[in-house]
Order: C-alpha cells, then structure tokens, then sequence
C-alpha cells in the first residue's frame, strides 16, 4: 500500500500514525521533531519533507502490509510515480484545511493511470475553518462520485451512496436493507467507491477507523504462480552496496536465484526487508512480497523479471535543463561516471555531456531538487558542484508522414534501413514497430534495429532536442552474407531516422502546464490580463467564496509561467496562489524565436549525421541526406504510391535484393524477369508493395520508363536451368572429379558453364540442391555471366526448377538440363524444352570446340598446345594423370608425333 499527499499535507505525519497504532513502532515520531521513523534520511529530517521512497511493514489482523511512503513534493514525483507501478491500494492525504490543490489532481490521474483502488483521508480537520460537507462535496466534484464517507459506514445514507454504484448492490439493498462485505470489497477494487476518512493524523484521530478500514476492505494480493517480479527503485545503502528493490509478483523469490536480466543472467545474493532504516535478512520472499535485493548490478527501474514486462514510459518527466558546473581542476570522466549512478537511481535526472560545448547538463523537476542534488553529490561524491540557469526542455515531432531510409556501406561493411515515420497525438511518446517480411529481412536483423531505436535519445534536426510522438515502423532493410555487422545497422538506424526527420516537416514542442489560480476578486482583471500575455488561455472565472477569492484554471506554456508564482503573491500581497500540473508537450508558441536562440545546425553535427556512406571501387563515400533515396539498393518505388497500369520493370524492384542473411547481386538490376522469379523463391515484395500504396516519399525519383510490347514480334527470351549435381554424376570427369572433391567439381562445372553462356547468350541458371543443409535459407550469386542458385532447407533441386519451369514456362523459351525422367516430363508439362545430361553434355563439347575455332582464326597458329593436336586417346590419359589417377610414367612412345 503507497500513501501520496501534496506537500506538507500531512503524509508522513499519518504513516507515523498508522506505524503507532499497529504496534510497529513505540514512540509516535514527529516531522517537526526530526524523529519521524520514516524518513531515514538526514536531509529529509532537516528539511521536514520526504525525498524518497521507504518502506515499512505492519500488520492489521492477519493481514501484513507492506506501507511505501512516497515524496510529496512536485519535484520529486518520478520516485513517487515508480512506487505507484507496484502498488495493491493507495491512499491519498489531503489537508482539510487546503483542500484539493493542484497537484492533489495530477496524484488522482495517476491513480487513475494505473488503476490503483484509493482510500482517502482528509486530514487536518482540527484547523478552524475546515468544513466536512464541503470538502466532501469538493471530492466528488473535482474527483469522482464514488468518494464516500465512511467514518459512518453503517448509516443508512452511506448505504445507500454505496448501492446507488451498482445495480447488483442496488437490488440486494432493496431486499435487505444492507450492503454485504464483499460487494464493498468488490466496488473498491474496481475504483467505483473511494472510502473517504476524516481526521488529524497529529492527534491521531480518525487513524483508527482508518485503519479499520483497510483491515475490512482491503483484499489479500494474489499473484502468478510463474515467477515474475518487478523493480521500482534503485539505490545503495550506507557500504555503497547497490540495492534492487523490486514487488514479487507471482512465484518465489529465492537467495541465490538466478535472475535473467537483458543479455546476461545474475544471481540474488542476500534479500532484504526494510523497514525504515532497519533491515532484516529472510530466505525467500512468497508473491506479493516487497523486498531489496543485493547482487544484481545491470538491473534498471521497470523492468520486469521472469513473467512480468517492463513498465511504460512515466507520464511525469523534469520541464527544465540545468548546466552542472564542476569546481576548477575535477576530472570530467570520473565526474560523469560516478553522476551515472546517481542516474540508475533516478532516471529522469537525464545526465548528458555535451561534447561542443564541453558541459554536462541535468534535467530536473525544479529548484528544490537541484539545492538536494547538491548535497547528495557533496556527500556521496566529496564533490561541490553549482548549476547554471534552469531553461526549457523541448522536444520534436513531424507533421506528416514520411519514409526515412539510412545506408552504411563502407569498405567490408553492409547495412540499409527504411523506416516509415509517422506523427502520433500529443503524449503518444515513441512507438516502435516491425512490418517487414522476414523474407526481406532476417527476424534477428530487424530485432537488432528496434534494439537500436530504442536505445537512446533521437535528436531533432530542429535545435537538437529529443523526438517524441512519433510511430517509427520498419518496413524494409537489407544485409550483407559476409559483410554486416550489428554496428552497422546501428550507424544505418540513426541515419534514417535523421534523414526522415530532413524529409519531413518538423514542429518545436514545449511543456505546457495546467494551472489553478486563485486571487482575490479585486484582481481577478490584472491575472487575466497575464495569462494573456502569457499566451495562456483560461475558463472564465468560477464564483467567489467566503474569502472572496475567485478560480481561474486554464493552460499556458511552462516557459511563460516560471516565475508568476512569485508575481502571484507580490501582486495579491501574499493572499493568492497558483498550482500547475504538466500538461504536456504542444506546439512552441513562439518557435522561431526558440529555434534561432539555440542556433542548431543539423548539418554540423557530426556525432549525428543525417546522410549515409555508400561503397564505390573499394571505398567508402558519403550522400547528401537530399540525395540518399536515389542512391538506395532498395529503390524507393518500392514504397512510393503507383498507378493502376504498372510496367514488369516498376513492379520489380532493382538493384540489390535480400532475403534471410544473404543477398542478390546487383546484377539483377539489368535483368528484371530473373528478379521477378528470385523475388518469388525468396521472398516476393509484392505485399510490401500493396501495404504502403498510397504512401509517397517526399523524394520521389522520375517515372520509369514504360515499354511497348508488340506480341508474336519480339524473339523470346532464353532461360536455361541447370540441375547441378544431376550434369556432374552424369558427365564422366566431372563425377571423377567430384569423388575427389565435390567443391572443385561444382567450381569446374561453373566455369564449363560461363563460357557455355558466354557463347549461347543465354540465361543461365545454375541451382544445387542445400536441401540437408540444417537451417539454410537459400542464396543466389552471381558468379561471372551466370546464376548459381542454393536451394534452402527442405528444398530440392527439381523442386526449384519445376517451380520456376511453371513461373514463366509459359512467357519465356526455357531450356531444363537434367537426366531425371519424371522431372523431363514434368517440365514439358509447363511449356519448357527439357536436354538430358549427356546431350548437354555433347552440346558444351560442341561449344567449347567452336570458341576454340574461333580462338584460333582470331589469334592464328601463334601459339602451341601439345593436347590440343593429341589423340583422343592421348589427351584423355594425360588428364587422368594431371587429376592423380595414373601417376605412373607415361612411356614416351605412346605420345604420337603431332607431325
């Protein structure tokens, strides 16, 4: 159970309290005595206000409860927001004497956020001036109809508040006058009734019932029985022993248990339950068990263990930069490594080193934080730091949508990503996504790229600030068989993201806060007059009240309102007051002005270039962010929207084509049927096609050309498909050869076959069987003027071919080169002419003694070569003995005279 409060009311006062009364603790400490159990810090206790979170436990009947008391202060409401992430019930204070203040409503939507049952005590009701009917009415007006009084639970009027929630509870009570346990019980956990307790926590009144309470109401946690655990705060304890403390949410948490964190596994030393300062050492934790943990040192705040998933982005995050200045002479690395363990504890703290201006720079909530920011790193660190001027964190986003392409290629290296980019609504944060077939990109490849998106922090090419609301999608990429490596897909990833940035439209983003002003009715013209010039806008004004003051709520940009809350009590002589709440990040109200302040240049900064490296004879050369789609091996068409009639060669796309691990040469681009049938094997990119038509490119590159067909006029293309392994058993020396060395059989049949197409003209496709090969997924290279083909898993040889026979049979004069009989007559079936092994073989010999006749009428007699003018006989047994059969010497004798 977490208790939450504005500051100062009253929440550590009632956690004493409820300590006191359950027994856990002898003497009723005080915030003001500094003796307060909870805050076990002595920052805390000099300052009079909880900073982080802590723990106790308490028990209530046979219930054990496991209290976390979180900051009140709006500077410190990331640690608050975290413990919400682990919570069963909540209960939120609120002073009696203030009512519902701004910062009580951004609590409220956070319970709400995460939908975590609430008990309210209004507390301070000892004050004069406090009204219990109108603070009740306040609640339900500015919180929820179900906050209802239960410091009378049994009246008659309380059960009927209760039943008028629910049409079950209703008809009950109708019939017996009462409204059963578990119904109440049912209603809470639901958030549809909000039991409301009034009281003084000081003078201990109305503790009681309170805790009454949650000992009748509150249901017992039950988790998984998988192991799952969730981690909501970092820290380290006077040793500088890291701590984890994390909620078990299903199973068993066991010392000595294995952990599996991101990319390594960790075991949990000792587990710890604190309570307060104190700490006692247990075993194991059951589900439902809050506890610390030592050992784990690559853990990180929300992330999840075993079952349990990692936690959102948090919905509060610091409005303000700080520039940290170091004391003359401190060493900058050893600074910024020991301020990154200040960051695991507090991630929002964001510390960045920026390299051109040579300064480290902190995001922060407000003031208060930065003074305590101060004195932990003087303590810890032995450090006296200062921090400049707070100014205003923006952010970026884009207009429209766009594709966003990145290339890095430079000697032995291969990457490409295309990303489409697309705005979200405001507070959508960044989404991350996959529509990519794996058959164009390999699973791991693009896991590896989403790995690289979310990594860190994207700048915008607007004044460098971070991206937000944006969906980021990857739809098509490309590796290398040899080449890649995961750091180029990481350099391919930020150049895309940078260049759709380029492409698109960007808009500035600033923080703007909800706020509730309240002055007295004199005044009310001067504080309208200063929204407005604020660029703020506001509701009209709500009635005055007894004091005669009256509400003003609106919104406006946080940069405006900084200091208003000191002008507020000049200008009102300390009678008015304002809260804010973050609202979020909209559109900069005064962006230009913003943009050529910082004086950001996109193109200058070399730590995040917005171009990409290509390769051309053997180096690396680097592309305009403007020019990159043209240079693209995954051509833009692609994703770019086309017309209802669409030529072979726009519906193929050119250049390099990748599948699995491996790719296309970029010969292909010359021969767009081939591609067409390659596309099929291995991955056709026709659903790539439909899923983004209708979607254009900024960059669009001029229309292909579109070519006029005249049929039965044209000569047919020749394709010819060569079943490897089939022609090597066939042909005598190659299968000598192959039971020697199959790889030097293979190499010596493509070489025969290169010259063959050399000569023929023809297309050549060479394909072996790699179908035993565990785990293939197929390739195709280009070797010299011919297509060698390497089937994949499960895929035979006749299977491709009969395949491909039947793609385009029937469109193309197609030649098959085997001697398996089913596979002739399948073949002929499809339209295709089919040679046996032998007659291909006769027609190579063939072939080859033209080149030869050819050779020799180009070159004439200028040249000699023994076996070219050898019998038969002869030449047969000299290459017998060059490939090691005979290795007995030939007789003289036997070599006829070639005159």
């Amino acid at each position: 159970m977490g208790i939450l409060a504005h500051v100062d009311a009253g929440k550590t006062t009632l956690s004493e309290s409820m300590l006191y009364l359950s027994g856990t603790v002898r003497k009723l400490g005080r915030v003001d005595h500094k003796d307060a159990f909870l805050d076990t810090y002595a920052l805390e206790r000099d300052r009079g206000i909880t900073i982080f979170s802590k723990q106790a436990v308490f028990s209530l009947g046979n219930k054990k409860v496991n209290l976390l008391d979180t900051p009140g202060h709006v500077d410190f409401s990331a640690e608050m927001e975290r413990t919400l992430q682990v919570l069963d019930y909540a209960v939120l204070v609120i002073s009696g004497a203030d009512g519902i203040q701004g910062h009580t409503e951004t609590l409220w939507k956070l319970l709400k956020l995460y939908d975590i049952p609430t008990f309210i005590f209004i507390n301070k009701m000892d004050q004069q001036g406090t009204d219990k009917a109108a603070l009740l009415s306040e609640l339900k007006e500015r919180l929820d109809e179900g906050c209802i009084a239960f410091d009378q639970e049994e009246s008659t009027e309380t059960l009927e508040e209760l039943a008028m929630t629910d049409e079950k509870v209703l008809d009950y009570f109708m019939e017996h006058e009462s409204v059963r346990k578990e119904d109440i019980c049912r209603l809470i956990k639901e958030r549809r009734v909000f039991p409301c307790y009034f009281g003084s926590a000081l003078k201990l009144e109305g503790v009681q019932e309170l805790l009454y309470g949650f000992e009748r109401y509150m249901e017992p946690y039950t988790g998984t029985e998988e192991f799952g655990a969730k981690v909501f705060k970092i820290s380290r304890d006077d040793k500088g022993e890291r701590l984890t403390f994390l909620k078990v949410t299903g199973g068993k948490l066991v010392v000595k248990m294995p952990v599996n964190l991101v990319d390594k596994e960790e075991k949990v030393n000792q587990i710890r339950i604190y309570s307060g300062a104190k700490y006692e050492t247990v075993s194991e934790v059951e589900s439902g068990g809050v506890c610390a943990v030592t050992g784990l040192v690559s853990s990180y705040i929300g992330q999840g263990f075993g079952v349990e998933k990692g936690t959102a982005a948090p919905f509060l995050e610091p409005v303000l930069t700080y520039q940290m200045i170091l004391p003359d002479g401190a060493d900058t690395t050893k600074v910024l490594r020991e301020l990154k363990q200040l960051e695991e504890e507090e991630p929002l703290l964001n510390i960045v080193w920026n390299p051109a201006l040579e300064e480290i720079h902190v995001q922060l909530m407000g003031e208060v934080q930065t003074e305590i920011l101060k004195t932990m790193i003087a303590e810890r660190f032995h450090l006296d730091v200062e921090f400049g001027t707070g100014k205003i964190v923006y952010k970026e986003t884009i207009k429209n949508p766009v594709v966003g392409v990145g290339h890095y290629e430079p000697l032995r290296h291969y990457a490409e990503v295309h990303l489409k980019m697309e705005p979200l609504e405001a507070g959508g944060g960044l989404v991350f996504d996959a529509d990519c077939s794996e058959d164009v990109l390999d699973r791991n490849w693009q896991r590896l790229i989403l790995t690289h998106l979310q990594e860190r922090e994207h700048p915008g090419v607007l004044t460098g600030s971070p991206i937000t609301d944006m969906k980021i999608t990857i739809v098509a990429g490309r590796a290398h068989l040899k080449h890649t490596e995961g750091g180029d897909f990481r350099q391919a990833t930020y150049r895309a993201v940078r260049q759709g940035l380029k492409s698109a439209e960007s808009i500035l983003l600033e923080p703007w806060y909800s706020f509730v002003l309240e002055v007295p009715s004199d005044q009310v013209g001067r504080a309208m007059s200063d929204i407005g010039q604020m660029n703020g806008s506001f509701e009209g004004p709500e009635a005055e009240d007894k004091q005669g003051m009256v509400r003003l709520t609106g919104t406006a940009p946080a940069s405006e309102m900084r200091d208003y809350q000191r002008e507020v009590w000049t200008y009102t002589k300390g009678r008015g007051r304002i809260t804010f709440t973050l609202k979020g990040y909209e559109p900069c109200h005064n962006a230009e002005e913003v943009i050529e302040q910082i004086g950001y240049d996109s193109e200058r900064d070399i730590d995040n270039p917005t171009g990409s490296v290509f390769c051309a004879h053997g180096a690396g050369f680097l592309v305009k962010w403007d020019e990159v789609p043209e240079y693209m091996h995954i051509k833009e068409d692609f994703l770019s929207e086309g017309s209802d009639e669409i030529s072979e060669e726009e519906q193929t796309i050119t250049g390099n084509t990748h599948f699995g691990n491996s790719s296309y040469s970029s010969g292909y681009g010359d021969d767009p049927e081939l591609l067409a049938i390659m596309e099929r094997e291995f991955g056709s990119k026709q659903k790539e096609r439909d899923r983004y038509s209708g979607y254009r490119k900024q960059t669009v590159s001029a229309p292909m050309p579109r070519k006029t067909v005249i049929k039965d006029t044209e000569p047919k293309k020749e394709y010819l498909l060569v079943d490897g392994y089939n022609v090597i058993f066939a042909w005598e020396e190659l299968n000598e050869l192959a039971k020697a060395s199959i790889d030097a059989a293979r190499n010596k049949l493509m070489d025969i076959l290169s010259n063959y197409q050399g000569f023929t003209g023809c297309t050549l496709i060479l394909v072996f069987d790699a179908y035993k090969v565990k785990g293939s997924q197929g390739e195709v290279q280009k070797y010299h003027n011919i297509y060698v083909v390497y089937t994949k898993e499960a895929e035979t040889a006749d299977q491709y071919i009969e395949k491909t026979t039947h793609e385009i049979g029937r469109k193309y004069k197609v030649t098959v080169a085997t001697s398996d009989a089913l596979e002739q007559v399948i073949v002929m079936g499809q339209g295709a002419y089919r040679i046996s092994a032998r007659d291909f073989y006769e027609e190579v010999e063939r072939t080859e003694k033209q080149i030869r006749e050819i050779n020799g009428q180009q070159h004439g007699e200028k040249r000699n070569y023994l076996l070219d003018y050898a019998k038969e006989e002869d030449a047969k047994h000299m290459e017998e003995v060059r490939l090691g059969k005979k290795l007995e010497k030939l007789d003289k004798t036997t070599v006829s005279d070639p005159e």
